[in-house]
């Protein structure tokens, strides 16, 4: 996605710090918001650092301090205002941040994305209460958000598709190659169902795999392999992703033999 627009984020911690980077990095305006305005200065510092890493790692191209001009910190919900998006990412507590989805919801049109990083809340508790909750998603990082390309997209019972779908969008300029279900389609789809079917009745209360991944599999689906998965492969599109598939993982394998086990004790 090239249109680059004005992204908020609630939170200026070391994980929000991060957020901020990562969006700013990919060359999106941010307003980020906080309680401890005070703490402006130590903020900027902490996400210029950020960006110079990435700088002498060769991602960033631009000048950390040119980037950092994108960047509005405040304490102020109302500059949100005209926001698409706006990203929640403080403490893991449901009250807290329901206050904040509050304190958006006053300023945010309807059509707003709200989301929250949050890393272990059901998005559809966050939801509840809400004016429209149909807009609010999780929206979760891997840490550091700046460095990692791993992201996920959430939906709650009552989040409406057409949102996430923006988000991924998004997300195009700064996530990695391939999510959860091309994974799937790269390494085989029946395998991941006869693990379904054992972990499943472990993991909650459910007795059987998806229906939805019992019918993918019956349809003859086993992903790349068939070039039949989850995603619409031709012959030619299957082989390329394979192609790549195997070249991600010699590079993974190279790169975690630079980090044997115990290194750091060393």
């Amino acid at each position: 996605m090239s249109e680059k627009i004005q992204i908020g984020v609630v939170g200026l911690g070391l994980m929000g710090s991060s957020i901020a980077t990562c969006i700013l990095a990919a060359g999106h305006k941010v307003t980020s918001l906080t309680r401890h305005i005070e703490k402006e200065s130590e903020v900027r510092k902490r996400i210029v650092n950020f960006l110079t890493q990435l700088q002498e790692e060769g991602i960033l191209k631009e000048d950390p301090n040119t980037v950092l001009e994108r960047l509005t910190i405040t304490d102020d919900y109302s500059l949100f205002l005209n926001h698409e998006v706006v990203i929640e990412s403080i403490i893991e507590n449901v009250d807290d941040k329901k206050r904040v989805f509050q304190q958006l919801e006053n300023v945010l049109s309807p059509n707003a994305i709200i989301g929250s990083n949050t890393s272990a809340i059901p998005v559809t508790i966050l939801q509840s209460g809400l004016k429209h909750p149909e807009r609010l998603l999780g929206i979760h990082w891997g840490e550091p958000a700046h460095i990692l390309r791993f992201l996920e997209v959430i939906c709650g019972e009552q989040s409406d598709i057409k949102y996430a779908e923006k988000i991924v969008a998004l997300a195009e300029d700064w996530i990695t190659f391939a999510g959860l279900f091309r994974f799937m389609d790269l390494t085989g789809i029946p395998a991941y169902l006869a693990v379904m079917k054992d972990l499943f009745p472990e993991l909650d209360n459910s007795t059987k795999a998806p229906v939805f991944i019992e019918e993918l599999v019956a349809s003859g689906a086993k992903g790349v392999s068939n070039a039949q998965g989850f995603y619409p492969y031709t012959k030619e599109s299957a082989e390329k992703w394979e192609k790549l598939f195997i070249e991600f993982t010699y590079d993974i394998r190279k790169l975690s033999e630079k980090y044997p086990k115990n290194i750091g004790d060393l």
